[in-house]
Formats: C-alpha cells, structure tokens, sequence
C-alpha cells in the first residue's frame, strides 16, 4: 500500500474512533444519569434526540454540506448537550467529543474561541450541580480542552500530508502517462522512418530497374501495347510508392520547417516540469531532408534524456545555421556525468542513447560533441556539414567527441 493510501487509512480510522468516542461518552452520561434515578423521562428523550441529530450530521458529512449547515449542525447539537448537562453533570465529559467536532468543523479563528466557550459551559455546569467551582471542576474541562487541541493538530498536519501525497501521486501518474504516451509516438515515427528507408531503398529501386528494362527491351523488338502497358504500370507503381515515401517521412516534418518542429519538440519538453527554451541563431534557410531529420531526431533524443536523466531546471536548444554547416546544440543545469564513462553514474543511462544519435549523425556526415562534468550539467552538439564546398575543420563522419572535465556548455551558447 502507498504511502497516500496509509495515511487516507488512518484519517478514516481517526474519525471512526470519534464517532465511537461520543457515543460512548452518551451511553455512560446517560447510564449514570439513569442510575442517579432523577429525571429519567427527560433524560431518555433527550439522549435519544442528540444521538439521532449525531446521526444527521454523519449523513451530512458523507455528502460534504457546506460550512453554514454543518455549523447549524453543530450549534443544535451544543444545545442538546447543554440541556443534558441541566438534566445531570454525568454528561460533562461529553464536551471532550464537542471539542474535536468544534476544531476540525469551524475554521481556527473560530474552533479555538468556539472550544473556550464549550470549556466555560462545562465548567459553569460543574460548579451549578456542585454547588461552587474547585480545582478538579475547572483543571478537568481545561485539560480535556488542551488535549483536544492537540489531536486536532495532528488530525490536520495527517490531513495535509495525506493531501499533498495523493496530488503527488495524480503528478506522478500523469506524468507516466505523458512520457509513456511520448515513447510510444517515438517509437511510430521511427518505424515510419524505417519502412520508408526500406521502400526506396527496395521497391522504388526495383520498380527504377523494371522501367529501364522496359524501355531497352521496347527499343530493341517492335513497339508492342504490350511493353507500353507494362511500362505505364511500372511507373504508377513507382509513383504511388514514392507518394508512400512522402507519406512515411517524419510526421514533425511534414509541413514543417526545421525550426518549427525544434521548437514543437522543445514546448512538449516543459510537460514534463523543465523549463525549455528554444535560440535560433543565424539566417534560416531549407535544409535536406535527410539532414532536418537527423538534426530533429538528435535533439528529440536529448530532450529525452534531459527528461530522463538529468534532473535539470532549465534545458536550452540552439539551432545556428553557419555557413558551411548547421548546429544544434542542447544544453542542460542538471547533474551532469562522467563521458568516458557514460553508464558509471546512477543517474545516466546506458551510453546507448549517445551511440545512436551518433550513427544517426554518420549517415549524413555530422559529429556529435558531448561536453560534460558531473554536477555541472551537460551539452550536446551536433554538427552537419552543407553541401559547399571547401568548408574548413569538417571532423570525421560519425565521429562522436566526448569531453570530460570541460564546462557544460557548448562553444558560443550561454548556460541556461
């Protein structure tokens, strides 16, 4: 069982035990009472009418009235118990059950005043039926006054504890949802990735080849309807699987610049409680597809593992657009890791995240630079060359430089 659960447990336990408390205390008022020999009539009538008003109140609470009608309720139930106390003093220490209800019913400004008033009544009835006041009259009400206060307090601290872990629980859950929900959109738009390489890297390419077959065999023997029509099949198979193609790209992409789908993936970063911000550094322009995927992909799997990971407050994505290549980096304030040792750290992962995004990188020629100190927070650069000609300091394809020691914040970018 959760903690949230126990402590809702013991909330419902407390006030079983109240309800228990004042009927007990009415049994043994009304038994003594009964014994003493005097009013009986009255006393019985009267007992029964503040238990079946007690009953009102339990109703009442299970329906959650409003403040007005469970203060009605218990200025009726006050009255009741005071004309007992005319009746017999063996109802006196039914004020104890009074001062829990008063407490936890009326807000503090008033439970405190509207206890003292209870004490008084208490006290004033003890002195009338024995005839002056002494210090067990007066210390006894008091005391039992005091010890009620102290149950409330604890009673509302349990309360509020038992509150703030149930919302952390409802945090938590949704939060699970979300990441989980994101995972799973992750892994589709992955998949999609995957067929459509598969399709032109298979069908499109066999459909190209059964076009060029066509056509040399048409040239070579007459021209028949038959290789025209064979021809006009192949090439519709081939539209339709290049419209596939199109349809299977990445979904953020559709429709969409680089700088759109960065800034789409760095909002639904602050869902999971850090906050993101996104830079666009330098004159935008069209990138090819294969380099916008990769770059959103990269940083998609870095916003994943800030979330994961880092436990950071602030996460910063750059997109620079310079002239012979395109950057983005991604960096964060959280706890930072060791990179010679990615998966020694309880609180990074297996080093497999860094490996992909760099072999994702190597298929369209970029680098990826991975700066970190453990407590210092992390960043992460990736780099793709354009296609110009003559750009300088161009690192290896695939190439994946891990920095240790150095600040966490890529070359040019302010730490978040």
């Amino acid at each position: 069982m959760s903690r949230a659960g126990r402590g809702q447990d013991a909330l419902t336990l407390l006030r079983r035990a109240e309800h228990v408390l004042f009927a007990a205390l009415l049994a043994i008022g009304a038994g003594e009472a009964w014994a003493d020999g005097g009013h009986r009539a009255a006393v019985l009538l009267t007992t029964l009418a503040v238990a079946a008003w007690y009953a009102v109140g339990m109703a009442l609470s299970r329906r959650a009235a409003g403040v007005r009608m469970a203060l009605l309720w218990l200025v009726v139930l006050t009255a009741g118990w005071t004309a007992l106390l005319a009746l017999s003093l063996s109802f006196v220490w039914l004020a104890f059950a009074l001062y829990l209800l008063c407490l936890q019913l009326l807000p503090p400004r008033a439970g405190l005043p509207g206890t003292a008033a209870l004490t008084a009544i208490a006290v004033a009835a003890s002195g009338a039926h024995r005839g002056g006041l002494d210090s067990g009259t007066v210390l006894g009400p008091v005391f039992g006054a005091a010890v009620a206060i102290v149950i409330t307090a604890v009673y509302r601290r349990l309360r509020r504890e038992s509150e703030a872990r149930a919302a952390l629980v409802r945090e938590l859950t949704q939060a699970q949802e979300r990441l989980a929900a994101t995972e799973r959109r992750e892994g589709i738009l992955a998949e999609r990735e995957r067929l459509a390489r598969e399709i032109h890297d298979t069908v499109a390419q066999n459909l190209s080849s059964i076009i060029l077959l066509l056509r040399s065999a048409r040239d070579a023997a007459d021209p028949g309807p038959q290789l025209e029509i064979a021809e006009h099949a192949a090439r519709g198979a081939l539209e339709d699987t290049r419209r596939l193609v199109r349809a299977l790209a990445p979904a953020e992409l559709t429709g969409r610049s680089l700088p759109e789908a960065l800034a789409r993936a760095v909002a639904d970063a602050r869902h999971f409680g850090v906050e993101a911000r996104f830079v666009v550094d330098g004159e935008t322009g069209p990138l090819p597809t294969p380099v916008a995927v990769a770059l959103l992909r990269v940083t998609q799997a870095a916003l994943a593992n800030v979330r994961a990971h880092a436990r950071a407050a602030t996460v910063v994505v750059t997109l620079a657009f310079q002239p012979a290549a395109v950057r983005v980096d991604v960096a964060d304030d959280g706890v930072g890791f060791d990179p010679r040792h990615p998966a020694a750290s309880p609180s990074s992962g297996t080093g497999l995240g860094l490996s992909a995004m760099s072999s994702r990188l190597a298929e369209v020629g970029g680098v990826l630079v991975v700066e970190s100190t453990p407590g210092e927070g992390t960043a992460i650069s990736a780099t793709v060359p354009l296609p110009v000609a003559g750009a300088p300091g161009a690192s290896p394809a695939g190439e994946t430089t891990l920095v240790p020691g150095t600040s966490p914040v890529a070359a040019g970018e302010a730490r978040p």
